[in-house]
């Protein structure tokens, strides 16, 4: 039944030799690797306001002057993200040209920034979403955080699916939202442009206003920088388009950049112009669009591709994430069960580790988006400025033909991304501290990760100088609880291996149970020494180790090797498993860990 349920959820399995259909063409990458990137104008421009408003509405209009100075890091960005495309076609982004250019420890800050990222990516898209949805139907608002984890257990189940098929579902409504925004912005300039939006809506540009602080514009130009997330993500999913990957992969960003300066400074616009105020629980687009149209087909339309987009912005996190766990776990970073690929050739553990973490965090905020935001952009604004400046030490030092030119770009990017990552510390302190204490926990556990697997690869490497100790003989141990099959099954199995001795051991719980027991097992085993241990406390597992650790004691001593079988029935039916004691898996738990005892089960299958 379980196999069938996973089959209805995520489809047939494929064949590794299926991977090359599911790579990306532009297209359906633009919509699968952009969708965080456009979808963050339906906040960033909204956390602009959000600080704005602090000194009053009538400081508005300092949006404009903010939002050309994103616009100017976002171009920065932009061309930044196309030499690091070409410059590192495998991918990796921001973890492996910090790692290859600035060393490992720069590396590791880069790639556990951006795990987190991505993890903030789909907890911020998803209740970005489920505000814009409960906007339209209030009634909706007190279950925001119930909403979004079903969308974020969608969203999880549509990747397990594969790349391919969540790009093909997930093109319409990323390309259905970007023309409801060009038909907003569109009819709202319109209106601004016949005059049928009133002047006195908003203040003039210029307009000296009581209150306003270069701290204050450097805090709003922060939170604006929002809606730069997810520039990176094409960077790290190169391997996902097709061939030619680098030049598809950066006509994708190209295309991407020029998507999101026209709707970033549409929505800005329109909102100085309409006046409107950030409000708790009706958003800023859903403001602009009940002020263009009214509450009909269109303003729904809006809503709806808006909250659509919110909600599948998360799949930007689904891409990146797998892919950059899959570098990581290829250093020994992270373990390496996220390098492999699942029924749909999708790196599946990658997808639902990302998923939980996402659920968790959702409910730790309680599916307030305002309060992520912060720590989200603060995350990717980290590795930005460490790619940026690891790729001018690549230029300075390998000097390539042109490498003047692009070393001024990603001068530039730099520079531009420290004074942004600067500013979110000076001026959101409060918000983003965590990062400051998780960072260096992360890098502290990546590096744990990696000794423990060097211990293991030194353990189990052979080496010419080690000489292994010969195995001079066997002794078998079955613990006993009786007199059936099983054991009959079990026993019959320990004498075909021809071993130097077989002791079944039978733990009592009541002393007057054992005479009895032995007489019985004379008669039905005579061969096979029967070893009864007294148990005062009703546990088979103390006695039992007990004994196991004493006779593998002495048999060390003469390079004898100790063999635990235990005997198991498998009931028919799997439910079947909770009405029985389970000894034996206890005993195999406790036994696993003993030096130089190995552990066998023999199963017996019940037939009803």
């Amino acid at each position: 039944m379980v196999s069938s349920v996973k089959r209805f959820l995520i489809g047939r399995p494929l064949k590794s030799t299926e991977l090359g259909e599911q790579k990306l063409n532009k297209t359906k990458a633009l919509a699968i690797l952009s969708s965080d990137a456009l979808s963050s104008v339906a906040y960033g421009p909204e956390q602009i306001l959000i600080v704005l408003m602090t000194v009053g509405a009538a400081a508005f209009w300092y949006s404009v002057p903010i939002a050309i100075g994103v616009l100017i890091l976002l171009m920065a960005l932009i061309l930044s993200y196309r030499q690091i495309i070409f410059a590192y076609p495998h991918g990796g982004g921001a973890y492996v040209v910090s790692k290859e250019n600035l060393g490992m420890n720069y590396g590791l800050i880069s790639g556990g920034s951006l795990l987190v990222d991505y993890i903030l990516t789909v907890a911020v898209s998803v209740s970005a979403g489920t505000d814009a949805l409960t906007s339209a139907f209030p009634a909706l608002h007190e279950h925001n955080v119930v909403i979004a984890i079903i969308f974020v257990l969608l969203i999880t189940t549509l990747n397990l699916r594969g790349v391919t098929e969540s790009a093909s579902i997930l093109a319409y409504p990323v390309y259905l939202f970007v023309l409801a925004l060009f038909i907003l912005i569109g009819v709202g300039i319109f209106n601004i442009l016949t005059g049928q939006v009133p002047n006195d809506l908003h203040t003039p540009v210029g307009t000296p206003i009581a209150g306003i602080s270069l701290f204050l514009l450097l805090r709003a130009f922060a939170s604006g920088s929002s809606a730069l997330t997810g520039i990176e993500a094409i960077s790290n999913a190169i391997p996902n388009f097709k061939n030619p990957a680098p030049n598809n992969a950066a006509k994708t960003l190209g295309a991407m950049g020029g998507l999101l300066a026209i709707l970033f400074s549409g929505i800005v616009l329109l909102a100085y112009y309409y006046g409107i105020a950030p409000n708790e629980k009706v958003t800023v687009v859903s403001q602009i669009a009940e002020h263009t149209f009214g509450r009909n087909f269109m303003y729904f339309f809006i809503q709806g591709t808006t909250a659509l987009i919110l909600i599948l912005a998360a799949n930007t996190g689904y891409t990146a994430f797998p892919l950059l766990a899959v570098n990581l776990a290829n250093d020994k970073f992270i373990p390496r069960m996220f390098k492999i690929r699942g029924d749909r050739l999708g790196y599946s553990n990658g997808i639902i580790t990302l998923g939980l973490s996402s659920i968790l965090l959702i409910v730790f905020f309680n599916g307030q988006t305002e309060h992520l935001i912060p720590l989200y952009a603060v995350g990717v604004f980290i590795p930005f400025t460490l790619s940026q400046t690891g790729m001018m030490v690549k230029w300075l030092r390998e000097k390539p033909q042109g490498w003047i030119l692009k070393l001024f770009i990603n001068t530039m990017g730099a520079v531009i991304c420290f004074l942004v990552t600067s500013m979110f510390f000076l001026t959101k302190f409060a918000q983003v501290w965590p990062v400051i204490i998780f960072l260096p926990i992360i890098v502290f556990a990546f590096y744990r990760i990696r000794k423990h697997y060097d211990a293991v690869g030194e353990q189990l490497r052979l080496n010419s100088d080690e000489t292994p100790v010969p195995i001079e003989g066997n002794i078998i141990i079955v613990p006993v609880a009786g007199m059936t099959h099983v054991v009959e099954n079990t026993l019959n199995y320990a004498k075909s291996l021809g071993a130097d001795q077989i002791l079944a051991v039978y733990v009592s719980f009541e002393r007057d149970d054992v005479k009895a027991f032995e007489g019985k097992w004379k008669q039905w085993q005579p061969e096979i020494r029967l070893v009864t241990l007294y148990s005062n406390y009703r546990s088979i597992i103390q006695p039992l180790t007990k004994f196991v650790d004493t006779i593998q004691h002495k048999a060390s001593e003469a390079n004898y090797r100790v063999t635990v079988i235990i005997p198991q029935f498998i009931p028919k039916k799997g439910w079947h498993n909770i009405l029985h004691n389970q000894s034996s898996l206890l005993i195999k738990a406790y036994l696993l860990y003993k030096r130089d005892v190995i552990i066998t089960t023999v199963p017996y299958h019940l037939k009803k």
